[in-house]
């Protein structure tokens, strides 16, 4: 122990001379913070981003969301794989269809709800429950339309469900499909495009249809008018939403290839609006008089013939 504090004080006497002998010398305590450089935050410190990396992300956000969605990543043939498609809860389905319905003018509705974790919970049961509320609304609306009329007999079409589940179904998976090929094959010809994922595009046709739901329930209401008035509210609302979402990925490209495709989407829309309109609901009865027995009040006058 001696020996130790011997140490302790000849170092400390080598430290009193150094500093005797450089007054100017700069000492470092351990209990001072280290300075950092003020040139490291300059990064943290830039402006805030552009319009364009708000509604797409940047790419340091998809490398970030890339990664993450590597980690829960797994082989096609396991359940897990599947299960990460449906991996949402109440609330995040719910906000997700309010942003369908009430489009923020300015906002991608991929880079505001989706891109976190894209899903296909919402827009199968969204589509499944189109489908019914189609085909059950139009049958209703074909029983109160002939409600009265002595040669109309009311059969149930139930034809009209898998007619409109193979009409809706096929827009939801076909024309994503072809929209995502379309935009890969794009981003190959010019570099700023910004491709969406197949299942991206599948969650924001499968969201936008939901307004279709209760539209479809009004159209129960037995005037055409009326029909045709709801239908263009509910095209105008989906319809935004498709635009704001594919019009920034695609607005870097030729002028005339740019709007080429954003008037095919809203085309096809309309078109699935309208076909579900006239078809389900628009579409004329065959009314069958009922067959008339004629009477025979006459007398039949039989005579023997000798």
């Amino acid at each position: 122990i001696a020996c130790f504090v011997m140490y302790l004080f000849a170092e400390f006497d080598d430290a009193a001379n150094l500093l005797a002998a450089n007054p100017d010398a700069t000492t470092i305590s351990i209990d001072e913070p280290v300075e950092v450089p003020k040139n490291q935050h300059s990064r943290l410190q830039e402006p805030g981003r552009e319009e364009d990396d708000e509604l797409l992300g940047t790419d340091d956000s998809d490398k970030t969301e890339l990664l993450a969605g590597q980690k829960k990543s797994a082989p096609f043939w396991t359940f897990e794989y599947y299960q990460t498609f449906f991996d949402v809860d109440t609330y995040q389905v719910l906000d997700r269809i309010k942003g369908s319905v009430f489009p923020v003018p300015g906002k991608n509705f991929v880079r505001l709800y989706i891109r976190s974790n894209p899903d296909l919970y919402g827009p199968f049961w969204i589509c499944a429950t189109l489908v019914f509320t189609i085909a059950v609304s139009g049958n209703l609306s074909n029983f109160f339309i002939h409600l009265g009329k002595p040669t109309y007999h009311y059969v149930p079409e139930f034809r009209k469900v898998s007619i409109a589940a193979t009409t809706i179904y096929a827009y939801a998976w076909l024309v994503p499909l072809a929209l995502w090929g379309f935009l890969m094959w794009r981003n190959t010809k010019v570099m700023n495009i910004v491709s969406y994922s197949f299942l991206e595009i599948v969650c924001v046709y499968g969201y936008s249809l939901f307004i279709y739901i209760p539209t479809a329930i009004l159209w129960i209401i037995p005037q055409k008018v009326v029909r045709w008035v709801l239908m263009v509210f509910s095209l105008c609302l989906s319809g935004s939403v498709l635009v704001m979402t594919f019009w920034p990925a695609v607005r870097d490209d030729n002028r005339r290839i740019a709007v080429a495709t954003v008037a095919t989407v809203l085309l096809l829309h309309a078109l699935l609006a309208v076909g579900c309109l006239a078809y389900f609901f628009d579409a004329p009865e065959l009314e069958i008089p009922a067959p008339i027995i004629p009477a025979h009040n006459a007398t039949t006058v039989i005579t023997k013939s000798h």
